[in-house]
């Protein structure tokens, strides 16, 4: 069987439909249906094989390959947006609301604009949507978003001066937590390893997987390990070089030198406190 990859946002999820016996190539624009109805999207991938790809639901056909109305009809509603975006904010403020606009979306056709929000909690907003009903004439939906989110949709640079990776290529959102900072041998001050969205930065998962496999043969802080010029204490830790620093006290005489890992005979691991994850939360992981 053959597919396309079809992603809907710049740094959204890729998905799947079969092409129906018509060629795509990266870069076209086609239209398929979704549960929102009739959309189009960006093919990230044209037709390929599915020998050796797991498949996990029956997979609809391509409804077409995007013609140029229905390009100009697109551009049309994303030119709109900023001006509903406008609107929409008034009226929040009209109706004294705790909430905070992010992003407006006009579906493909026209017959559905989505209002994205962030708020403390949860807010009654179905006289605002009767109002806003009433203004642009067609359904209103508002989604309640996490911060996580918002940074997403808002766009944005972090601290390593690029994109913001949510918004730029990440297509969902994974578990983060204080032990990989710690694992890492970062600061574990806040305002340090906590990106744009005040959540810890989505960055701190990406070597994880390396650090706690060097992690397993590396001797933690505080260990006795038994080197080429005797017993000594575990001083400093450098995981991506397999490299420790040891201390020796003999008498009154204290000394450090470095070895490789490898050099290394752990007699006695130190003592590592145990600390539970701080995960994201769920909401704010979609």
């Amino acid at each position: 069987m053959e597919i396309i990859g079809v992603r809907f946002n710049k740094a959204g999820k890729v998905y799947y439909f079969t092409p129906k016996g018509e060629q795509f190539k990266t870069g076209d624009k086609a239209v398929v249906e979704t549960t929102r109805g009739l959309e189009m999207g960006n093919v990230v991938f044209g037709n390929k094989s599915t020998d050796g790809m797991k498949i996990e639901k029956q997979l609809k056909s391509v409804t077409r390959k995007a013609t140029a109305e229905d390009i100009s009809k697109s551009e049309h509603f994303k030119k709109k947006e900023a001006e509903t975006f406008k609107t929409a904010s008034e009226k929040i403020a009209e109706h004294n609301l705790e909430m905070k606009l992010v992003d407006v979306e006009y579906t493909f056709d026209g017959s559905k604009i989505l209002f994205y929000f962030t708020a403390e909690g949860r807010v009654d907003f179905r006289e605002l949507v009767r109002t806003l009903a009433g203004v642009f004439r067609t359904r209103i939906e508002f989604r309640q978003i996490g911060v996580r989110d918002e940074s997403k949709h808002m766009g944005g640079y972090g601290v390593c001066g690029r994109n913001l990776c949510c918004s730029s290529f990440l297509d969902e959102f994974h578990p983060v937590s204080i032990k990989m900072a710690k694992e890492q041998g970062l600061s574990l001050n806040p305002v340090k390893i906590s990106g744009v969205c005040g959540r810890l930065m989505c960055c701190l998962q990406y070597e994880h997987e390396v650090y706690e496999e060097l992690l397993k043969v590396t001797p933690n802080f505080g260990s006795i390990v038994k080197t080429p010029d005797g017993e000594g204490m575990v001083v400093d830790v450098q995981v991506l070089k397999g490299m420790v620093r040891v201390k020796f006290v003999d008498g009154d005489a204290v000394s450090f030198k470095p070895y490789e890992i490898k050099d290394l005979k752990v007699i006695k691991r130190g003592a590592v406190k145990k600390e539970k994850p701080e995960k994201v939360d769920k909401k704010n992981s979609d």
